[in-house]
Parts: C-alpha cells; structure tokens; sequence
C-alpha cells in the first residue's frame, strides 16, 4: 500500500526541465515536418532511420514525467477531461485546416486518457509497492513495443506486411503473433492496432506507451516524498524550467505560429 505525506510537495525543478527541453525539441522537429510535408524541403536528419530512437527516448522521457506530475495533481480526472477536450480540438481544427496531417490520437489525446484511467484506478493501483509497479511497467512496456502492424501499399491496396506482436521481438521463441481482426476493426488505432492508410499528424496509442506514464506515476512517489536525490528538486536553468510548466500551450500553439511564420516567408 503506498502513503503520501501530504507536507511532501517538493517541486522537482530538475524534471521540469528535462520537459521543458523534450517539448522545445519537439517544436523542432513539427517544424522540420512541416517544412517537408507542404513546403517539400526535406531536413534529412530528422527522418533518418536512427533519429526514431532519438525521438522515442524525448518522447518517453516526456511521458515519464507526465506520470510523475499526476501524483502532484488534486484531480486527475478533471485535468484529464481538459487534456483530451483540448485534443478533440485539435483533431477538429487539423480536420479542416490539414487533412492529409489531421491529428486523430495525438499526445493532448493519450495523456487526457491516461489521467483519467489513473484518477480512476489510483486506488487499486497504489496497493502495488512502487518499485514493484515500476517492474511491471516496464515488463508489459518491453511486450506491447510492437504490437502496430506494419502496412505496404500494392496496386493501391493496402496489404499488411508484418503482423503486429506481443512479446519481445528479438526473441521469436517468445514473440507471439496478435489476430488481424484487431487491425481490421479500424476503430481500435487509439490502442495501437491501426488498419492500412491510417494517419494521423501526431500519434502516441496506448499500447505501449500508457505503460510508461504509469512507471512514471509509482516513480512519482518517490519524487513527491522528496526521496530522489538532491539535484531532482534544483533549478539550473530557468528558461528550461518554465517551458516545462506550460508544456500544454507551447504544443497547442507552437504549430499555428510556426505555420503562419513558414507561410510568410514561402508565401503559399
């Protein structure tokens, strides 16, 4: 059973900035995308086959923390309600203003779910010791990496080259293949399963990335109880620090501006 000490309310200004710099970094790479997807000015790069793994380590390092910051929050089911409200807006504004790049299940959509299911099941969750959920999390993070199918286009059909799996990939003795049906449904990309042709601007399903955000919430505990060492609970550099506290609206409003800047300056 976890207990919180609510005197035990430490800001961990060393976690705002690493949130801070993956949000920065991520407002580079939208703009290399843009730059490319309507300006066809290519930033080789940013799209090279190692770059993904840059990408997913900010990626994870920003949902980690996310987890982190729920067990700061007094009502994650709200702040979640907001979150993915702000999402479907999104969804709703790409829709129209970019079609081919319409965000369906971006990070404002998984991380309002993700708040909401942990506001709901903290309870049931916080009776697993810390460290013991981390493992967990971890374990079912390694299974569910690559359970996305991968899809090639024939003759204008779209035909699934490889299925997607549980288990760990590199192992084929324990790598265990999942039933096309669950492609096939089409309504199922928010958990990861998507069927050929899907896109979406932005995408983080919950499978598997819902398993890092809540390593993050149980490693929140020790982070809350001012358990982690010193240099957690410094600010080194400001600027950083700050971006970190309104991560939100840098992504809501970093697009619009760098579009508009970008438009400006090609003029179409």
């Amino acid at each position: 059973m976890i207990t919180m000490n609510n005197n035990d309310n430490k800001r961990a200004g060393f976690l705002d900035e690493i949130r801070g710099f993956a949000i920065i970094c991520m407002v580079v790479y939208h703009i290399a995308f843009t730059l490319q997807e309507f300006y066809e000015i290519n930033v080789p790069i940013f799209f090279d086959g190692w770059f993904y793994l840059i990408w997913a380590v900010f990626a994870g390092s920003f949902i980690f923390i996310s987890g982190i910051v729920c067990r700061y929050s007094r009502n994650n089911i709200k702040r979640g309600a907001q979150c993915f409200l702000l999402g479907m807006m999104l969804t709703f504004i790409t829709a129209i203003a970019a079609p081919s790049v319409a965000i369906l299940f971006g990070i404002l959509h998984f991380l309002g779910i993700c708040m909401i299911l942990f506001g709901l099941g903290e309870a049931l969750l916080d009776r697993i010791p810390p460290l013991a959920g981390i493992a967990a999390c971890v374990f079912m993070f390694s299974i569910t990496w690559n359970i996305s199918a991968e899809w090639i286009k024939i003759s204008g059909e779209y035909v699934m080259k490889s299925g997607g799996t549980i288990g760990f990939g590199t192992l084929p003795w324990a790598s265990f293949p999942l039933p096309e049906m669950l492609y096939e449904a089409k309504l199922l990309f928010p958990l990861g399963f998507y069927a050929g042709g899907f896109a979406s601007g932005d995408y983080f399903p919950l499978f598997p990335w819902a398993f890092l955000f809540l390593a993050g919430a149980y490693f929140g505990v020790f982070v809350k109880r001012g358990s982690c060492p010193p240099f957690f609970y410094t600010t080194r550099i400001p600027f950083l620090a700050a971006a970190g506290r309104v991560t939100i609206w840098i992504y809501l409003l970093h697009q619009p501006i760098a579009m508009g800047i970008l438009y400006f300056i090609y003029g179409h």
